[in-house]
């Protein structure tokens, strides 16, 4: 079978880069070309809040220069994304519609947690990935232009993610007002850097033996270049890391661009990144740095892949998604049998009813999550857990869901007590979530959650039945349910104008 060529384009905070691939069913994605220009987008957008006229123009210009270079290649499908600096421009809309009209590329805005575990399914698609599987601790370091995204893995779970606003573009433009001293700059930085790391380390790593780091992104192969004599491969040293780090401190960027045949945009964020890592390893026991050499261009083939079903590569990412919501659910300590019986009755449900709600796996696990969390701001107070709940949600990032998909989600669990009011009432509070799809799963939701209200689980593995617009759950079981049943029609009534469906609860006795 003939192969597919494929570019990935990234519209990053300080250059445009494409790489075009080939990708076939038995050797997977094979860079065939990669391109990039500088252009600091980053910089405006991080000073002034928006993008420049004349950037706008050198991005359109650049980008219409890759499109000829896609049609070299028959190219026969891309992506392009923009992250942060496009994301946080006040200009960003108006912006990205001129790119399109000017250059017919469609340019999609990720989300924070997107862009970074895409960078996560390139690592993961690396073949370099033996120390998440095999160490107890490891911490993944995803180094942008406007933020640190740092996840921790013990072995392959992932059980926490957080992202810090010190990205290496953010970093440099913020702090050089301070002098031009090198030896100032980077004592200056190494202050700011440290207090965001040795924040995070009390937080969130304690006593954790983290093992080893793993750092992702252009700017840690630029960091190796500065030691050509370490004979560095995948893999940093402690001691190795400390020879480059004095480098990278004791040289300006104009001489490392020179000596090392970096780009000097590039050069001048070497400095912040090194503090970044320097940082962690200072705070942490890791042993090492590894360097899987992929960027965010790999991040999109990754994703690509994964989504057509054609990643070589066993395993299951909604895991890492799931497993980051878990991480959320064990801060704010829910009633874990409970949330598992909401879980898994909301879930059935879901698949029961899979012929007539139209919504696919990507909602199934908004659901999966919205259960997991429903009752997570009872931690913080009873008497308004639902409003807490989802302030809780849209506060924290779940690594791999994008932002709409987040609100959707607090949505549901918020309208899980709270009254829905019709669309047009409700848009104000909905923002950029579907209406319809918090509808549906949230409808769902009561019904899962109420199923459980004396927290006793008593109601599982129910048969489903759909006849004459009637939908019998039939529960097989000898406890008494009557607080359950209830409650129960009082949490149909959104169910019923969702589908046009009423849902009756029959218990069997059995012996």
């Amino acid at each position: 079978m003939a192969g597919k060529t494929f570019a990935a384009i990234d519209v990053g905070s300080n250059e445009i880069s494409m790489k075009i691939y080939e990708i076939t069913p038995k050797k997977g994605a094979k860079a065939l070309d990669y391109v990039n220009r500088i252009v600091e987008i980053g910089s405006e957008t991080y000073k002034d809040g928006k993008i420049g006229e004349d950037t706008i123009y050198k991005v359109c210009d650049i980008l219409n220069r890759l499109k000829k270079k896609m049609k070299e290649y028959c190219v026969e499908d891309y992506r392009a994304y923009a992250s942060s600096a496009v994301r946080e421009a006040e200009n960003s809309v108006m912006a990205l519609e001129r790119i399109k009209m000017s250059t017919g590329i469609e340019v999609t805005v990720l989300s924070n947690s997107e862009q970074r575990f895409m960078n996560y399914k390139a690592y993961a698609a690396s073949g370099i990935n033996e120390e998440i599987g095999n160490n107890k601790n490891t911490a993944l370091l995803d180094i942008g232009a406007g933020s640190l995204q740092i996840s921790i893995f013990d072995k392959t779970n992932l059980v926490q993610t957080q992202n810090l606003p010190i990205g290496a573009v953010r970093i440099r433009d913020y702090l050089k007002r301070f002098g031009s001293d090198t030896v100032a700059l980077e004592n200056i930085m190494g202050e700011y850097v440290s207090n965001f790391i040795e924040e995070f380390r009390n937080l969130f790593i304690n006593d954790k033996d983290i093992k080893s780091i793993i750092a992702i992104g252009d700017g840690i192969t630029n960091l190796k270049k500065a030691g050509p004599e370490l004979d560095i491969a995948d893999r940093i040293s402690r001691e190795q890391f400390a020879v480059l780090y004095k480098k990278v401190a004791d040289t300006n960027p104009e001489e490392l661009a020179e000596k090392y045949g970096i780009p000097y945009e590039r050069a001048t964020l070497m400095l912040p990144m090194a503090i970044i890592y320097q940082s962690f390893l200072d705070n942490s026991r890791a042993e090492d740095i590894v360097t899987p050499n992929v960027n965010f261009c790999d991040g999109i083939v990754a994703d690509y892949m994964d989504k057509q079903k054609t990643l070589l590569l066993n395993k299951d990412f909604d895991q890492d998604i799931l497993a980051s919501a878990n991480s959320i659910a064990k801060k704010y300590k829910v009633n874990r049998k409970h949330t598992q019986n909401v879980v898994q009755n909301a879930i059935d449900i879901f698949d029961a009813l899979k012929h007539i709600h139209g919504l696919g796996k990507r909602e199934r696990l908004q659901l999966y999550i919205a259960a997991l969390l429903h009752s997570c701001g009872k931690f913080v107070n009873m008497n308004d857990s639902a409003f807490i709940s989802y302030n809780i949600i849209m506060s924290t990032e779940i690594l791999g869901l994008s932002h709409k998909e987040r609100e959707e989600i607090a949505n549901i669990v918020r309208y899980n007590i709270y009254y829905l009011p019709s669309a047009d009432k409700a848009k104000e509070k909905l923002n950029s979530a579907d209406y319809m799809k918090v509808a549906k799963l949230t409808s769902i939701l009561r019904i899962a959650d109420v199923l459980d209200k004396s927290h006793k689980q008593k109601i599982n593995n129910m048969k489903y039945n759909i006849k004459n617009n009637v939908f019998t759950m039939s529960v097989d079981t000898l406890s008494d349910i009557t607080l359950e049943a209830g409650f129960f029609k009082d949490k149909t009534e959104l169910f019923i104008k969702v589908f046009g469906l009423t849902p009756v609860l029959k218990q069997k006795r059995g012996l």
